[in-house]
């Protein structure tokens, strides 16, 4: 798929095909990528947490590069490529909001090699509706309600004589006035002098797209901040005398074909049986008639033959591990690993900094999946976190209201066991949670049955650096101040990160059941910090039990747990 997303020609207006609109998604990752820290700098609290442009940047991004490996113009086939990555590259809530709006327009397109606009309106409208199915309490102010007044007003304006370039100059002329109005459906919004971030992604999507369409040049250095991160592989600890341990990661995607196989009816487990007996770190799963799949195997040339005669490969990826393993002898991840004994229940959470994870382990979490605030991991890293266990119910705890959707959506595609995801919107409901959880349980509710409970008498504080001036709850913040916060409500805002976290506890434990703290303290906390709150808490609350773990994490000086 070509590159170049200039210079685009007026030859037929009233249509659109697959070679177009791979250049329009180009255009519309690099433009959102110019203008990703704008977007996370739309943030309502004014802390460095803000993660929304980023997530959408690498959502769509993984979308275009799943599409920039075929060959095809059939716009169909294009959007269809680009709606499957960006469903797997899916991170934090926007993200997820994305993939489905661009899984929407795929249905829309289906069995299209082109499309006029009435299509295309039509496809757009499939979009919003799919994009509102995917949140279960929409709200509007943000990026479903600019999704959808702007479509509204494109398809209202249709004529006979529209274009694809007049449709979506009018969808983008609409998604930025929508984006402005978004302070008026949301105080929240209105209070911190910001338009909703995920909304303003979007827009600057559309943008590119328009753009494109414009024949308006965007620069190639702004797209794709994900490749321009990876490092050469160093080949020099595989030689000719090295011996193969860990085998090949494998990853294909299989066009099922009618020739050889009813895609309708084709089961997947078919494959996965068959895997089994070849390799491990198995994940296979069918979209339409598409089939996804990762093996860790010694034999890829028997996984190929074998899933070969159900249809033909569109992408593969073969990598010897034990180059990989070289690089990183302590990081043995990737290697296969024997199988464990199928157990019963286990427990998948998300985390960062070691402190923290190293904590989480000793609860007793299974699989930790690296991230948090700034840093959402993606659909496809739950379902691979999901893979390396053996077990017939997984609970996942996000432990970040931003990460619950992408955690669901990679629930509802892996089918090798019962994945619950508990709603811990904070580390704090996480943390109490997963020390809650009865792995004597009859039954799975039985066993989160005590997480529940536990995580409604939970309140989790959290400081961090003021990154501008604002007025918010009634409290004076400065640019460069410590802010202490709970969930959406800002608590405190002080010149020193201590007495930020100081009066930040005694807030908490303004509620009579509090009698427990838990401080895990960030890398920017030194000792005598820690020295000094713990003397404050203890001057302050003299019967609470007070216990200081180094978290490690980054962006918040302190999160503090009050049970």
């Amino acid at each position: 798929m070509s590159n170049n997303i200039n210079n685009i020609t007026a030859e037929n207006e009233r249509c659109l095909d697959g070679s177009l609109f791979a250049k329009m998604a180009q255009g519309g990752a690099a433009q959102l990528r110019a203008n990703a820290d704008e977007v996370n700098n739309l943030n309502v609290f004014p802390v460095p947490d803000g993660d929304t442009g980023d997530n959408m940047s690498m959502t769509i991004e993984s979308g275009v590069a799943a599409m920039e490996k075929i060959e095809s113009q059939s716009l169909a086939e294009v959007m269809s490529a680009l709606s499957k990555g960006m469903l797997m590259g899916a991170r934090g809530n926007s993200g997820v909001i994305l993939s489905q709006f661009f899984s929407g327009m795929a249905k829309g397109f289906e069995s299209c090699d082109k499309a006029d606009p009435e299509t295309v309106a039509k496809a757009l409208e499939v979009g919003v509706k799919q994009a509102y199915r995917s949140v279960l309490t929409p709200t509007e102010g943000t990026i479903l309600t600019v999704a959808r007044e702007a479509v509204t007003y494109a398809v209202t304006n249709l004529t006979p004589e529209s274009t694809i370039r007049t449709l979506f100059a009018d969808l983008t002329e609409e998604m930025y006035a929508s984006l402005q109005r978004t302070p008026e459906l949301l105080t929240v919004l209105k209070e911190a002098s910001v338009v909703d971030s995920g909304g303003a992604g979007l827009f600057y999507i559309m943008e590119g797209f328009n753009k494109v369409l414009l024949g308006e040049e965007i620069s190639e250095a702004t797209s794709r901040r994900q490749s321009a991160s990876v490092a050469a592989i160093d080949f020099s600890g595989f030689t000719e005398d090295s011996e193969m341990v860990y085998g090949y990661c494998t990853e294909f995607l299989l066009q099922l074909q009618r020739s050889k196989v009813d895609p309708a009816i084709f089961d997947v487990s078919m494959i996965t049986e068959f895997l089994k007996t070849v390799g491990d770190s198995i994940v296979a799963f069918k979209d339409g008639s598409i089939v996804k799949v990762h093996v860790h195997t010694m034999t890829p040339d028997k996984v190929l033959g074998f899933c070969r005669q159900f249809g033909e490969f569109l992408t593969i990826k073969i990598e010897n591990m034990s180059v990989q393993h070289s690089e990183t002898i302590s990081d043995t991840s990737n290697a296969p690993k024997k199988a464990a004994p199928r157990k019963k229940y286990a427990t998948v959470a998300v985390a960062n900094g070691e402190g923290i994870e190293s904590t989480f382990r000793e609860i007793g979490v299974d699989v930790i999946v690296s991230g948090g605030q700034t840093n959402n991991p993606s659909t496809e890293d739950f379902i691979k976190a999901f893979e390396e266990i053996n077990a017939e119910h997984i609970f996942v705890f996000p432990n970040n209201g931003n990460i619950i959707m992408a955690a669901k959506q990679a629930a509802s595609i892996y089918d090798k066991a019962d994945v619950h995801v508990v709603e811990s919107k904070d580390l704090g409901a996480g943390y109490v949670g997963i020390a809650s959880l009865n792995p004597e349980a009859e039954t799975p509710d039985e066993a989160i049955a005590g997480s529940l409970e536990a995580m409604q008498y939970v309140t989790t504080g959290c400081v961090s650096n003021a990154i501008r001036d604002a007025e918010m709850n009634g409290v004076h913040i400065e640019n460069g101040d410590h802010i202490g916060f709970v969930g959406k409500k800002i608590i405190t805002s002080m010149k020193e990160k201590v007495d930020a976290a100081t009066a930040l506890v005694d807030n908490m434990f303004q509620i009579p059941e509090k009698f427990m703290v838990t401080v895990f303290s960030g890398k920017d906390a030194t000792e005598e910090d820690n020295k000094a709150l713990l003397a404050n808490i203890n001057a302050n609350h003299p019967d609470a039990e007070v216990y200081f773990i180094n978290g490690g994490q980054e962006i918040y000086s302190y999160i503090i747990i009050a049970e």
